[in-house]
């Protein structure tokens, strides 16, 4: 798409991130640009601190139209603010965690949850049982009815939320006639920065007890849930939908094939070589390297991220947690028709043709170019475009 404001691709991607949740209500474009301008470049703390000086003026405006009975602006307003706090902390991950990334997840959902009392459609907070404890998250419903529906479930990436679940794909869904289940799973949002609970690569034992609670629920069509797995969670999803096959359709949204192979492929060959055959020389020096990288600002952040993420005390315990996480083996034993979507400028989503060459179901595959405004990473600059293509593909399957 090119550049909104900073030469730091990290920086101006987050922003877009910010930005293309506009469409949906999550943000005021002018609002994101403005303080793009007070933030120094690769300075990671003018950007909490701008992100959350606009978040807390935002929220100010909500309560105050709130109180006023203003419930349409200070709807609104939560929401945009529920975008502007979790902004302010996305490029905080890393270990030990920062205070400040916990206050911006709390308040990003502390503003969601009061925009959703404020909304036309149904909106409930759930729990949902797993490994005794529960999962956050949210079921919400087109319209008062109860009747049993056709069901999207929301699964996130590295450094979402279930709330942000909501400007991605919940509105679009709703808008279309689906009920909505999105979570934070382990390693995600709320379940990762306040219940400490870090990634899994079986994400079939995440999803399966969601779709039992999902399956409790008489307003869920039980013929017609769907799984839609955005970023990470395109590779999640279809580990999910290899074993738990109670899903009627799948969609991945920019995932990688596999994590362990997309790492190898930036190292230098006789050292991705080395450590793939666990030679101490080459841990050691890949151990050296990425220590090095991850104290860069902005452009090793996800390394950073990846630890906290994964719960891996090092850099390189990070990097070896990734050998679990491969589609390879698992992608034929998905049973239910899948799409699957990547952007041409993505370089996380380059390897979607590898699970497209697995399936043996019904699938289709759609390219996003960024001629059509669509190239960046989960085609965050053109959501309303990438829906208009997702959820034909869906609504044709399970005809909401």
């Amino acid at each position: 798409m090119g550049r909104l404001a900073f030469k730091d691709d990290l920086l101006d991607a987050q922003l877009l991130r910010a930005v293309g949740s506009a469409v949906y209500g999550g943000a005021d474009i002018g609002e994101c640009l403005q303080v793009a301008r007070q933030v120094k470049e690769s300075d990671l703390d003018t950007w909490y601190a701008a992100w959350r000086e606009l978040a807390e003026r935002t929220h100010e405006l909500a309560q105050r139209a709130h109180q006023a009975g203003y419930r349409i602006s200070a709807r609104d307003a939560y929401l945009r603010a529920c975008t502007y706090f979790r902004t302010s902390g996305v490029m905080l991950f890393g270990t030990p965690v920062d205070p400040r990334l916990k206050h911006s997840n709390t308040a990003q959902t502390a503003a969601f949850r009061s925009a959703a009392e404020l909304m036309d459609i149904p909106v409930e907070t759930i729990s949902i049982p797993y490994e005794g404890t529960a999962l956050p998250g949210y079921f919400l419903r087109p319209d008062d009815s109860e009747r049993p529906r056709a069901t999207v479930v929301l699964t996130g990436g590295y450094d979402g939320t279930c709330e942000e679940l909501y400007f991605f794909n919940g509105a679009a869904a709703l808008s279309r006639g689906y009920n909505v289940l999105a979570f934070d799973g382990p390693g995600q949002g709320a379940a990762l920065l306040q219940q400490e609970l870090v990634l899994r690569p079986d994400w079939e034992a995440v999803v399966t007890p969601v779709v039992d609670y999902a399956l409790s629920r008489p307003d869920v069509d039980p013929d017609r849930i769907a799984l839609i797995g955005l970023s990470l969670g395109a590779h999640l999803a279809p580990r999910a939908a290899s074993a738990e096959h109670r899903i009627a359709a799948l969609i991945a949204d920019c995932g990688a094939f596999d994590l362990n192979a997309a790492l190898l492929a930036r190292l230098p060959g006789p050292l991705a070589a080395g450590y793939a055959e666990g030679k101490r020389s080459a841990r050691m020096t890949l151990g050296a390297i990425l220590r090095g990288m991850a104290r860069k600002p902005t452009a090793r952040w996800a390394l950073r991220r990846g630890q906290l993420v994964h719960g891996a005390r090092s850099p390189l315990a990070y990097a070896d947690s990734l050998a679990d996480y491969t589609l390879a083996g698992r992608a034929d034993k998905i049973t239910c028709p899948t799409w699957v979507g990547n952007a041409e400028n993505d370089d996380i989503g380059a390897s979607a043709p590898d699970l497209v060459a697995a399936l043996t179901v019904e699938h289709e595959f759609v390219r996003f170019t960024t001629a059509e405004g669509a190239g960046d990473h989960c085609e965050q600059g053109a959501r309303t475009l990438y829906h208009a293509r997702s959820f034909g593909w869906l609504d044709a399957h399970l005809h909401p």
